[in-house]
């Protein structure tokens, strides 16, 4: 395929963008909660696991947080990351599962821009790799912030006598 030019060019790149959101977000809603439980390398108790005060005092994580959206549920099956927030262990390990899956997508999108060089000049190339790792980066960084919170939590809520939890 050639170079294309103008608008031409933002409309391939746009509808690749659209279409490979879609998909990947369609696939990943139908990975089964099974393949999402691997030994999980954000946790505390993993060696390489990045510290909580690494993502809020370095990467300042609480001050560009809320300006992320949650596209968790814009596709058939999908789940808002937001209503899963309670106190209940079941609901807090079926988000870390949804961060992990979360995760997933972000990391199997970033690669489209790649695709990119089939009609764009190189400028035009390096638009796209811009584009894609502004918009994926915050998003993996997040996932992988709120499962360290999420597990923190969960260790907290396990180490709580049982009568302080049925309260």
């Amino acid at each position: 395929m050639g170079t294309l030019r103008g608008w031409g060019a933002v409309a391939a790149s746009v509808s690749l963008w659209l279409l490979w959101s879609i998909v990947i977000g369609s696939l990943a809603n139908q990975l089964p909660d099974r393949l999402l439980g691997w030994r999980d390398p954000c946790q505390p108790d993993h060696q390489s696991a990045v510290p909580l005060r690494i993502y809020e005092r370095w990467l300042g994580i609480r001050i560009w947080k809320p300006w992320i959206p949650d596209a968790g549920d814009a596709l058939p099956g999908g789940v808002s990351k937001a209503s899963l927030a309670r106190r209940d262990p079941l609901a807090l390990q079926r988000l870390s599962l949804e961060t992990r899956r979360a995760e997933l997508v972000h990391w199997a999108l970033w690669p489209a821009w790649m695709v990119t060089v089939l009609w764009l000049p190189p400028s035009g190339v390096l638009i796209n790799l811009v584009f894609a790792t502004l918009f994926n980066l915050p998003c993996l960084l997040l996932q992988r912030y709120n499962r360290l919170r999420l597990g923190r939590t969960l260790r907290r809520l396990s180490s709580k006598p049982l009568s302080s939890r049925q309260r």
